[in-house]
């Protein structure tokens, strides 16, 4: 049985995506824990923003790492996050902001059944 990802994303931000890779190389993901511009998936270089001990790593949405802070992770845990996008600058650092759109976070609880079947989570290095 195919484990259920924690951690999906929409078909308009895989193009922006694949964009940003076209023009950066290599991408990674980070959840913002509220600091800068609220909670959002923040777009770094692979390897510019760094994780530790301190931040699990959900999966990956096309082919990018994608990680979270640990504590955050245990308020997010019960939910299935999915990474869009929307018009309008946003105050991070993210690579999507020049295009005047930035990335968001959709969510939803995860069913009884999908609990037991869950993508398990790494620890950062």
């Amino acid at each position: 049985m195919e484990r259920v990802p924690r951690v999906l994303v929409t078909e308009g931000a895989k193009e922006v995506i694949d964009q940003l890779r076209a023009e950066h190389g290599e991408l990674m993901f980070h959840q913002s824990g509220g600091c800068c511009d609220g909670s959002s998936p923040m777009c770094f270089k692979q390897g510019q923003f760094r994780t530790g001990l301190s931040d699990v790593r959900l999966g990956e949405i096309v082919g990018c790492p994608f990680y979270m802070s640990r504590s955050q992770f245990e308020y997010w845990k019960h939910t299935q996050l999915t990474v869009d996008i929307t018009k309008g600058r946003g105050a991070s650092f993210s690579l999507e902001i020049p295009l005047g759109i930035r990335f968001l976070i959709r969510s939803r609880p995860f069913t009884e059944e999908e609990v037991k079947n869950l993508a398990p989570i790494e620890t950062a290095s």
